[in-house]
């Protein structure tokens, strides 16, 4: 299973740096509606940010929950699952995770007298069960970088955006595909150090169904789509130039690719790799972030 200690496999399991995966999404969107108004509300926002750390460990919770119904973490020794041998516990507090989270969200819309921002987390999270979630399982069809795209991009960033202006915005919908295609960035990259035991399972991952190689060499092209949509809306006038600021993750970038694609058949030497590309995520929109308040 694992030499590595208690506490390190029961940090492993927690995995903080990826709950950056639900606090960047609703940075950017309150940024973008700060750039637009000059206002900000503050407890809005901070509501917002618990609500997405308790609905990602949901998330997070219930996927281990049903990986170890198909079998296919039986060999991972940080699971949630595996680590408690309690799989009633894990859906308990996987379903007060939810509860909490959606409570701060119904708390947001009771002050505004507005359900839209309630629905669209529901949204959210009727995507992140579908993605593991029986019977549909969609990641295990190959759907899961699509899933994860839409939830935490248009969707995340629209649903943070009305939080503070009670309307929609283009400029958010063309901003998702940054913070929708880094955030899926982390989802494809966790596949190659597990491709045997999703091969055993029948999960067909993109890096299953491609090959590492093939896979492997995908990640330039992604990284660059990222880059280049805050390129192309700064030169179209939608972003503002400070929007550059993301560029600071090129480097992240330039060692993700460079790391997976010298070694994307060593599951084991690529056990790292999601964080590398949770780096990427964090550094690109952050900077994006900031640009719209600057």
């Amino acid at each position: 299973m694992s030499n590595l200690s208690k506490p390190r496999l029961w940090l492993a399991a927690i995995k903080p740096p990826m709950y950056s995966v639900a606090i960047m999404p609703i940075l950017v969107g309150t940024a973008i509606a700060y750039s637009q108004t000059h206002t900000l509300d503050l407890g809005v926002l901070l509501d917002f940010l618990l609500a997405g750390i308790l609905i990602l460990a949901w998330e997070n919770l219930c996927n281990d929950l049903f990986d170890a119904d198909t079998g296919i973490d039986l060999h991972k020794a940080h699971s949630v699952v595996n680590l408690t041998g309690k799989k009633a516990l894990v859906q308990l507090v996987a379903n007060l995770c939810l509860l909490a989270g959606l409570g701060a969200i119904a708390g947001i819309a009771w002050q505004q007298q507005d359900l839209t921002v309630v629905g669209l987390i529901l949204l959210c999270c009727a995507l992140g069960y579908v993605y593991q979630g029986p019977p549909f399982r969609w990641g295990y069809q190959g759907w899961g970088e699509l899933l994860c795209f839409v939830s935490f991009g248009p969707v995340a960033l629209s649903a943070a955006y009305y939080s503070q202006v009670q309307a929609f915005s283009g400029l958010a919908i063309a901003a998702s595909p940054v913070v929708g295609v880094a955030t899926s960035l982390i989802l494809y990259c966790s596949h190659f150090n597990q491709v045997t035991d999703d091969q055993k399972a029948g999960k067909r991952s993109p890096v299953v169904q491609l090959g590492t190689q093939r896979a492997a060499s995908l990640l330039p092209w992604i990284c660059a789509g990222i880059y280049g949509v805050v390129l192309a809306g700064i030169g179209l006038g939608y972003f503002p130039a400070a929007t550059a600021l993301s560029l600071l993750g090129i480097p992240i970038a330039f060692k993700l690719c460079t790391e997976v694609m010298a070694h994307h058949d060593q599951e084991q030497r690529l056990a790292s790799c999601r964080f590398i590309a949770v780096g990427l995520h964090f550094c690109t929109c952050l900077g994006f972030g900031l640009g719209f308040i600057l």
